[in-house]
């Protein structure tokens, strides 16, 4: 699966009360995640992206995984 960034791309992600998960972003890092998220549509159940402060978000953010599943509703895949 390919990723592609678009130059500039910010994203931070945060949980909030152990509750609540606030993703924010600019322009570049929304249409960054837009086209990741459809390139993962596409892909194989367990295909999945993994976000950290170390390699796409901002530092101090919480670590994000968004994985494809084969539809079933038990939300989980194959990883």
């Amino acid at each position: 699966m390919k990723i592609e960034w678009a130059g500039g791309a910010r994203i931070s992600v945060k949980v909030r009360d152990g509750r609540e998960t606030t993703v924010t972003a600019n322009r570049e890092g929304l249409l960054s995640l837009a086209r990741q998220l459809e390139a993962l549509a596409e892909g194989t159940p367990g295909d999945h992206i993994h976000y950290d402060e170390y390699n796409s978000l901002e530092e101090g953010s919480t670590e994000l995984i968004i994985e494809k599943t084969d539809g079933t509703g038990d939300g989980e895949g194959k990883a």
